[in-house]
């Protein structure tokens, strides 16, 4: 059988398969490696869009696709039937995690006031200073996966409380419904959304949801650009009641007149949260043991259920 990979690094990141097992190099749809008979395990480039899933209808032999990303939003609903679909839950919890835990520092403590100071030649202590701080503030974690786990660990430390938000309530663990989001945002000053993109997430950050942030909040976005309607996001940031940190934005990338690129209370980045320099030995490790579970008939792990 043949396993498609996108990397060439991943040839020698998989460890050892089995011998009948052959790894060939799938950079892109047009520059395929081989025919496609036989193919029956593959691995998308990471962050592909919609228009990579053309090929699975040129892969007569595939019963699965392993995803480099943790979402699967552009996948699914596009699988042929018996091709079983994983995500890459657990690989990206790390680098999400960091990417959160930066990006709210850096909006409490004003870095962003400071490096346009810095380009300036400006030292800006007078009408920064003093800044915000992460002691002490109440966070709300909507989405509580493995990435929602990691973020609250790397937050615990900086003596903040945590309320933790999940499609359904699980009481036992202290998770709250998405239902019950409409009474906890008003009690919070950080409220970080890390949800998958689904119908049932698809515009959760609206009018109401934004409305119900207190004055002074800071919305942290690190799930899929369409989690937020865009009109409602950029007319509450418009009137500075609020602030917040984007990785992602809808549509991308977003475009040159957008007037989150200018808002002062705006922090963005181009959806680079997971794209770090470890992601590739912790994804084909994952890689590497989904193949082998493949090949000796064990169920595949991370395997997208509703959305996800």
């Amino acid at each position: 059988m043949k396993v498609w990979i996108p990397h060439p690094a991943g040839l020698n990141l998989v460890g050892e398969l089995p011998p009948d097992v052959t790894v060939e190099v799938a950079e892109t749809a047009d520059r395929l490696p081989s025919a496609p008979a036989d193919v029956r395990f593959w691995v998308p480039p990471f962050l592909s869009g919609s228009d990579a899933t053309a090929l699975l209808h040129q892969l007569p032999d595939l019963e699965a696709v392993q995803l480099l990303s943790a979402g699967a939003d552009a996948w699914v609903g596009r699988m042929p039937q018996g091709v079983t679909l994983c995500d890459a839950r657990g690989v990206h919890d790390p680098s999400t995690a960091e990417w959160v835990v930066t990006a709210i520092l850096a909006q409490l403590r004003a870095f962003g006031a400071f490096a346009r100071a810095q380009a300036q030649r400006r030292w800006a202590y007078d009408g920064n200073a003093p800044t915000d701080e992460l002691t002490g503030k109440r966070v709300l974690i909507v989405g509580a996966g493995s990435i929602g786990t990691a973020v609250r660990d790397r937050l615990a430390p900086f003596e903040v409380s945590f309320t933790l938000v999940a499609r359904t309530a699980r009481p036992e663990q202290g998770v709250h419904a998405v239902a019950e989001l409409p009474r906890l945002l008003p009690g919070a000053d950080v409220v970080v959304v890390l949800v998958p993109l689904t119908d049932q997430t698809r515009g959760l950050i609206d009018e109401d949801f934004l409305a119900a942030m207190p004055d002074g909040a800071l919305l942290v976005n690190a799930a899929r650009g369409p989690v937020a309607r865009t009109e409602a996001l950029v007319a509450e940031l418009a009137t500075g009641r609020i602030s917040a940190a984007l990785d992602v934005t809808d549509p991308e990338p977003l475009p040159a007149d957008s007037p989150l690129w200018t808002m002062p209370n705006v922090l963005l980045t181009p959806h680079v949260a997971g794209s770090v320099r470890g992601l590739l030995p912790r994804a084909y490790r994952l890689v590497g043991d989904q193949v082998r579970r493949f090949v000796a008939g064990q169920p595949l792990i991370n395997t997208v259920v509703d959305g996800y």
